[in-house]
């Protein structure tokens, strides 16, 4: 049975120019994201994105605007189902209060779950370093519109 995964995503802008990027590490498989995740049933979008936020960072967010929805057909890394993505421009309502990192997947401790969060300079970003396909796109477009 094949069946859709709908995943929302922030994108955090700081003064800087830099975007938040979350490294993670589940159950051995590592990968650079954005801050965000799975939708859960009965949840709007805009909903999900702030829970997300909460729990990943600890943080509450105002939503901007949309920026990219998924245009292609990407298969998930972990399923059988088909990924559906969609993106915000987001801000924070209060400076964030995590450790961040400077080097990837510079994680605190150890266990099945792990992240960490960077501020990458978007002119600096490089693509590849982004793990998957839809996050890349988007990091493309980041540095198009945003790349100073």
């Amino acid at each position: 049975m094949s069946y859709f995964n709908v995943r929302v995503y922030g994108l955090l802008i700081n003064p800087q120019n830099e975007v938040l990027v979350s490294d993670e590490e589940e159950y051995g498989v590592r990968f650079s994201k954005f801050p965000g995740g799975g939708l859960e049933l009965g949840e709007g979008l805009l909903d999900g994105l702030k829970r997300e936020f909460m729990e990943e960072c600890q943080a509450e967010i105002d939503i901007i605007r949309h920026f990219y929805t998924t245009d292609f057909y990407e298969k998930s890394s972990f399923n059988d189902s088909q990924l559906i993505s969609i993106y915000y421009l987001v801000q924070e309502k209060a400076p964030l209060q995590l450790a961040f990192k400077t080097k990837v997947f510079d994680f605190d401790s150890e266990g099945e779950i792990l992240q960490a969060f960077r501020w990458v300079n978007i002119a600096d970003l490089i693509i590849d370093d982004i793990t998957f396909k839809t996050d890349q796109v988007v990091a493309r477009m980041l540095k198009d519109q945003f790349a100073k």
